[in-house]
């Protein structure tokens, strides 16, 4: 079974920085997307970043300058480093990937369980 696992989030005051850690384990074949979303309490999911298998990568307006999406492919990680953090980047922040499994050809999405970053002003 695929699991996403994140870790690194925390609480820091406005300004400051966390890097965020996700590492995909189980049968996997190949990775094609992988992203950070977040999610604030009564709002909806968003997407934060996403970087292709390629390095390619995205960001939502509000955070471009400030966070940066990475991966290590042989390690089936991806990393958010978020610098100058402000109190309304809190929220839950679930890491997402595209991959399939070495039983099955098909590409899956798989989503981790998410960590929580508080930021206080």
């Amino acid at each position: 079974q695929v699991q996403l696992v994140e870790s690194g989030g925390g609480l820091v005051q406005a300004g400051g920085s966390l890097r965020l850690s996700c590492a995909a384990s189980g049968s996997i074949f190949s990775i094609n997307v992988m992203a950070w979303y977040r999610q604030a309490p009564g709002k909806q999911r968003e997407l934060v970043a996403s970087i292709t298998s390629g390095g390619s990568s995205n960001y939502a307006d509000s955070d471009k300058g400030r966070f940066t999406i990475s991966r290590d492919n042989a390690k089936n990680t991806v990393y958010l480093q978020m610098n100058s953090l402000k109190p309304e980047d809190t929220a839950v922040y679930y890491c997402y990937a595209d991959l399939s499994t070495r039983y099955s050809g098909r590409y899956f999405r798989y989503w981790g369980q998410g960590t929580q970053v508080t930021v206080s002003s």
